[in-house]
């Protein structure tokens, strides 16, 4: 339903809210009409109202003409719309929420271009950014900072792309942010052309993943903004997005998501002890090798070391250190993300393993001097009895 008919139906509700207070004992019910009102199908159009109707109805002396809401006449005035076909409604009849309309709070702001998708990425553990730049020169954008940990690619109608006025809101140009850790980030890149630009950093990466990680954001354009920028629900309001904005939301991106996967990997450890902990309960005993025991505190240490030294959680942007502009954005999509609290839930879980292998890596070792002290035990009985042994044949032998 277009906005004139559903203000026109708020318009007559808020009239028949009057009429309650008007009871039968001070006016006859003959007075109150029955009003009718035009709806209008959402696919039909329609015209500006060409007249006003007034319908009066008087009222005798139970009303005060001096009341400021009931004077000598009540007036109801009624749009007429130019569309003669329209179906009506009666006021006591349910209303359709479909024919009221939708709420306008998913519609977009007024003066705000068509919002920009961004898609992050993670399928590998290390990407060679040498050899993609190397390949991929034409479309490498080159860097405005001295963090060497990622590569900014432009693909599309570069000319168009780099015209002078020229938005990425709505044009064919897409950019790819690849980051040698194995995160890409890519923004305004449609559904079915996302495979394409995966494989060609697949071949630059290694340590592949079995499962794939994958978050989506939106970068909306308002150049008309009051501020430089404006935060919302899974998406982030700016007034222009240029090349230095894709590389900071593409550093926040890629970090949240490489995060995520890591998350997953110290989830599986914490479950993996909890299982070990749940069998000592019912058995007091457990039957984890010492091979084992050392492959997960590898693991743990190589987690814990790429989340810091990697992904540079800690390491604030350069561009962000430039431009308090940058800045705020990159402060906004930490806290939107909430990289410090995932971090800091991520090294708890890690102290809790920590905790596991050091309480497991002493009974393993109570076990080795466990058998080493049976081992020479035995040795010293054995010893023990071949000196019996050697002194009763001795005494055989003199004896005869």
């Amino acid at each position: 339903m277009t906005m004139w008919g559903t203000r026109s139906i708020d318009k007559h509700l808020r009239t028949t809210l009057l009429l309650p207070c008007l009871s039968s004992a001070s006016f006859p019910s003959s007075w109150v009409s029955i009003f009718r009102t035009t709806i209008i199908p959402q696919s039909a159009s329609f015209s500006i109202p060409k007249a006003l109707i007034h319908h009066k109805a008087s009222f005798s002396s139970p009303f005060n003409p001096k009341n400021p809401i009931f004077g000598s006449h009540f007036v109801v005035r009624k749009c007429v719309s130019s569309v003669s076909s329209a179906p009506t409604l009666e006021w006591n009849e349910p209303v359709q929420s479909s024919e009221v309309g939708e709420s306008d709070n998913n519609e977009v702001e007024e003066g705000t271009r068509p919002s920009i998708s961004v898609r992050a990425y993670f399928f590998s553990t290390s990407v060679d950014l040498r050899s993609l730049v190397d390949q991929n020169k034409p479309n490498v954008i080159p860097p405005t900072s001295r963090m060497t940990n990622y590569a900014l690619l432009k693909f599309g109608n570069l000319a168009k792309c780099d015209s002078l006025g020229a938005t990425l809101s709505g044009s064919e140009c897409c950019y790819m942010v690849v980051f040698q850790y194995g995160s890409i980030v890519l923004f305004n890149v449609r559904d079915h052309e996302v495979d394409g630009y995966l494989k060609i950093v697949e071949k630059y990466a290694s340590g592949l993943l079995p499962e794939m990680r994958k978050d989506e954001y939106e970068v909306r354009e308002k150049p008309n903004l009051n501020t430089w920028m404006q935060g919302g629900l899974d998406y982030i309001m700016l007034q222009h997005l240029n090349n230095d904005g894709i590389r900071t939301i593409g550093s926040v991106l890629g970090q949240s998501i490489a995060l995520d996967y890591y998350v997953r990997q110290v989830d599986g450890m914490v479950a993996e002890f909890t299982d070990i902990n749940r069998g000592m309960e019912k058995t007091g005993t457990f039957t984890m090798e010492r091979k084992k025991l050392f492959q997960l505190v590898g693991k743990a240490n190589s987690n814990l070391a790429d989340v810091i030294l990697k992904l540079g959680l800690f390491e604030r942007s350069d561009i962000a250190w430039k431009d308090a502009k940058y800045a705020q954005i990159w402060e906004y999509l930490r806290d939107e993300f909430e990289l410090t609290q995932r971090f800091a839930s991520l090294d708890f879980k890690l102290k809790f393993v920590e905790h596991n292998i050091r309480f497991l890596q002493e009974i393993l070792q109570n076990r080795k001097s466990d058998f080493l002290e049976w081992l020479i035990i035995i040795l010293i009985g054995a010893e023990i009895l071949i000196s019996v042994y050697d002194i009763a044949h001795k005494s055989s032998i003199t004896s005869l």
